[in-house]
């Protein structure tokens, strides 16, 4: 990917998230110093930073938007004894999720079980020490076990976690960029977040993302549902009416490489993870 476009993409919110979670619960402040420093911060990534500043003195915690903030400070909180209230802003106020104590001594497999699967709240245990490594784990639970043994041996050196741009999105923004300049879309989806751009790109069906990741149906919206609404829209030239930055980025990239200007009634969305979409998008594009 040329330096120019690859300067665009974000950092990756769920990597800074943990790293963000693990600083706070041990007072440390590198997460806050290291994102005052970034421009163009994605809303998740804002929402981090508000709550790593208040959480060592402040009751009421906002996290936004972000459901995997939200999931881990809620159940630290709980875990911890500690009397917390948490803003819920936009889709995440009227999302469905557990809100029962008692999963603090749930196992990690257990704790799997919940809200259609996800896999934040086994997450969220291991952040508060839960050593137990599920060798069957699903991705982000992989990326959990990855950062808190990243963040403790930066630990033991006295350095500084070591931060990461958003390694989904690249790899979509590459087979992006390959369809526009002619080649087959080459693209494996992996995991949960590749499912908007993978349906994009008929990759794979709305039964086969259900089967592999029913967690789905709870995101910012219903995804599976959501991406059929998104494409019948793109097919019939009108407006994409999600709000689900997911969605809108994969039928966008998917109408630029049919030629199509796509509309949407909400273009901010995509600021929740990749503020500068828009411009990768239109730059991509006029590329020769």
């Amino acid at each position: 990917m040329p330096p120019a476009l690859a300067a665009l993409l974000p950092l990756d919110k769920y990597w800074h998230i943990r790293m963000g979670v693990l600083d706070l619960l041990n007072g440390k402040r590198d997460t806050v110093d290291f994102l005052r420093e970034q421009p163009d911060l994605g809303e998740d990534l804002r929402a981090l930073l508000s709550a790593g500043e208040r959480w060592p003195t402040e009751k009421e915690i906002s996290v936004g938007e972000a459901g995997t903030l939200y999931r881990f400070l809620r159940f630290a909180a709980w875990k911890l004894g500690l009397d917390k209230t948490f803003i819920r802003e936009g889709t995440l106020r009227s999302r469905p999720m557990c809100d029962d104590p008692s999963i603090v001594s749930w196992p990690q497999r257990q704790l799997l079980t919940l809200d259609h699967s996800t896999s934040q709240w086994a997450s969220a245990a291991a952040l508060l020490g839960d050593a137990e490594r599920l060798p069957d784990a699903p991705f982000h639970l992989k990326v959990t076990y990855e950062a808190i043994d990243h963040w403790n041996d930066r630990l033991t050196r006295n350095e500084r976690w070591e931060p990461r741009r958003d390694e989904t999105i690249r790899k979509q923004a590459e087979a992006f960029l390959g369809v526009l300049g002619g080649s087959e879309v080459r693209f494996i989806p992996e995991q949960p977040d590749d499912y908007c751009f993978a349906r994009a790109f008929n990759l794979v069906t709305p039964e086969e993302g259900e089967h592999r990741w029913p967690m789905l149906r709870g995101h910012e919206s219903d995804r599976i549902a959501e991406m059929e609404k998104a494409l019948g829209e793109l097919e019939r030239s009108e407006p994409i009416s999600s709000r689900d930055h997911r969605v809108v980025q994969a039928v966008a990239m998917l109408g630029a490489t049919r030629g199509k200007s796509v509309s949407t009634t909400h273009p901010d969305c995509v600021a929740k993870t990749w503020p500068q979409f828009w411009k990768f998008l239109n730059a991509g594009c006029q590329r020769p």
